[in-house]
């Protein structure tokens, strides 16, 4: 199943639930700790969806830093910031008519933040440094281990983007919940040396 290693009723439960979603098109917030297999969960979804032979085009916003990552997800005209030499096709362009998976989403600065909320009402951006406005059809898959609630009572991210991204929970339960996985993903992990239960 996309290659998510598991054997509890628990992370079933998630599976069964994101392939139902997978049949619409509404957007869905993946939530639950490092490591505890929210992209394979993208990948279901996209797998199982009408947009399956689509492209599924994965960013970290956690890995960028802030002031790339709009050039990232909307692409940038050359020279539009220092060190851009050529045109950037952004992400969304990339994933036009198919899938666009934000991991980390809460890491996303309030001034993406803003303008991939346009880009969900509408469908429209425009690439840094251009006025031509654009227009995609995607749909958005995103993922945190941040407490979104608490980063919007603080101001650090914006309730009406959290609403617009989260039409649909997934929340993973850590491993610490779901002690049925270790042996599983132990033997996934260390294939060399098979584990079992005393």
């Amino acid at each position: 199943m996309q290659g998510l290693v598991y054997k509890s009723s628990a992370m079933q439960r998630i599976v069964d639930m994101a392939i139902q979603v997978a049949q619409s098109d509404v957007s869905v917030l993946i939530t639950g700790a490092n490591g505890s297999g929210k992209e394979k969960i993208a990948d279901i979804i996209h797998a199982n969806s009408r947009l399956r032979d689509q492209p599924l085009i994965k960013v970290n916003a956690g890995a960028l830093p802030s002031e790339l990552i709009e050039a990232e997800l909307f692409g940038a005209e050359a020279g539009a910031y220092t060190g851009s030499n050529k045109q950037r096709i952004g992400r969304f362009e990339a994933a036009d008519g198919g899938t666009l998976f934000l991991d980390e989403i809460g890491n996303l600065p309030l001034s993406g933040q803003m303008k991939l909320l346009r880009v969900l009402q509408t469908g429209e951006f425009e690439r840094l440094g251009s006025v031509q406005t654009q227009k995609v059809s995607v749909r958005v898959i995103s993922a945190t281990n941040a407490d979104l609630m608490q980063d919007i009572a603080q101001g650090r991210f914006r309730e009406d983007l959290y609403y617009r991204l989260n039409v649909i929970e997934l929340n993973l339960p850590a491993l610490a919940q779901r002690a049925d996985d270790i042996i599983p993903l132990t033997n996934h992990f260390l294939p060399q040396r098979e584990l079992s239960v005393m």
